[in-house]
């Protein structure tokens, strides 16, 4: 688990659009609450039944499944007029049956193009783990295609086709800062994470070391279960996003070592905050120069997000491990009890170079 002169867990990949979807019944407009409008309460948790979804994959679809524009038109015209974004890649995930089938997409207002009137849309067949990704969809749309994108504050655009019009409030946390407790020495704070997990995170980076870390944020109510590992309570895994965490032994925080390799394959919420970077809160060249520090050879070739020119690629920094068991993840404790005297070198331990994988044609990156 010691870095060898490479950052371990970082690689240049193809990206993936992220079209993720996750659940039985993450359905557009699939959600069945039980009581009246008048009655419901908004503590009371929303009942998602089995009848609605099966009446929702067997009923007969008109959809031109094939045809991006038409397949936008309909995700366009499903949503209320304002919708939350939250993830801070600025993706809104969606889901639908069609003809027996799930699909999963997302429309994106990319920080590297939203300005200039574009909008991502894709598309594809909803993963499993056991089979391989099916082709992804992918379209950038603008005036020419009759998609209007016009910003109407910093973090709030609004998205219009014929006749339909939403407004995407993007997630501001531009006052969202780590206590000191969460940042070690030599290492510098990017930005925050809103993964699509509904799991916060401080993203930093160590210069010295030259390795990047996802930090939980316990600043706000951790949106899942903990629960200590059979060997040992400094290792921590979450019982909804079955993301494993390491309580460090200097400071009070919690760093990210896992995600389960099944929700990796499967591209779905819980893959891992990789293809969530705080691109709304990045400062100038921040990451870029972070980057080419890394890999030189990328010089001219990467934005100041990572990404090519065309989108097509994303520098992937995903230094936790995937993991199959709870045994897996034991190598972070064996490395961090026998090293948490040795200095700064301690948080190599945190480091893994059995990284997930980006595929081509997605979106956010995989």
């Amino acid at each position: 688990m010691t870095n060898t002169g490479s950052v371990i867990g970082l690689m240049a990949k193809p990206r993936r659009m992220s079209v993720r979807a996750v659940g039985l019944l993450a359905m557009v407009a699939l959600a069945t609450s039980v009581g009246t409008a008048a009655t419901q309460n908004a503590e009371v948790p929303r009942l998602e039944t089995n009848q609605s979804y099966l009446e929702e994959v067997m009923r007969t679809a008109t959809l031109s499944i094939n045809d991006p524009i038409a397949v936008f038109a309909f995700v366009l015209g499903s949503l209320p007029d304002r919708v939350k974004v939250y993830p801070t890649e600025n993706y809104y995930y969606f889901a639908f049956a069609h003809d027996g089938k799930r699909y999963a997409g997302n429309i994106r207002l990319d920080a590297s193009n939203r300005d200039e009137g574009k909008v991502i849309f894709a598309y594809y067949e909803d993963l499993s783990e056991w089979r391989e990704q099916s082709p992804v969809i992918h379209i950038v749309l603008d005036a020419s295609q009759g998609a209007k994108v016009e910003k109407l504050e910093r973090l709030i655009y609004r998205v219009e086709y014929g006749t339909k019009s939403v407004v995407f409030l993007l997630n501001d946390l531009s006052q969202v800062q780590p206590p000191a407790t969460a940042i070690g020495p030599n290492e510098k704070y990017i930005g925050p994470i809103f993964d699509e997990s509904g799991i916060r995170f401080f993203f930093v980076y160590n210069s010295k070391l030259k390795i990047f870390h996802y930090i939980l944020d316990e600043t706000v109510k951790v949106a899942d279960e903990l629960v200590p590992s059979r060997r040992t309570n400094r290792l921590l895994i979450g019982k909804r996003t079955d993301f494993a965490f390491y309580q460090d032994h200097h400071l009070d925080r919690k760093i990210m070592v896992g995600a389960y390799e099944g929700n990796i394959r499967a591209n779905n919420y819980f893959d891992g905050p990789f293809d969530q970077l705080p691109d709304n809160f990045i400062e100038g060249e921040t990451l870029r120069e972070i980057i080419l520090t890394l890999e030189p050879s990328l010089k001219g070739r990467i934005d100041r997000f990572g990404g090519s020119p065309d989108g097509s690629i994303r520098y992937m920094i995903a230094p936790y491990l995937a993991y199959r068991t709870e045994a897996d993840l034991y190598v972070f404790h064996r490395c961090a009890t026998r090293k948490k005297s040795a200095g700064t070198t301690y948080y190599n331990c945190f480091v893994s170079d059995n990284v997930s994988k980006r595929s081509p044609g997605s979106g956010s990156r995989h």
